[in-house]
């Protein structure tokens, strides 16, 4: 099972890819449905105050400590 190691982050700060410890770079779309089907541990699943599904860290309540991709 793979797990988040790193972000990529747009210019506006918003998460837009992550890296897995396979070496993976998915987008967050991808990354929501990997985490739903249990491929990915450690981050969960949760619906925003619009009501989209996000996802966060499930011992942080963000992805700030996680490195940068670029």
């Amino acid at each position: 099972m793979e797990i988040i190691t790193a972000v990529h982050r747009n210019h506006s700060g918003v998460i837009i890819n992550f890296v897995t410890s396979e070496g993976r770079v998915i987008s967050y779309r991808k990354a929501l449905m990997d985490v739903e089907q249990g491929l990915i541990r450690g981050i969960q699943t949760f619906k925003d105050t619009n009501g989209r599904l996000s996802l966060m860290p499930e011992f942080e309540l963000s992805f700030d400590r996680y490195p940068n991709l670029f």
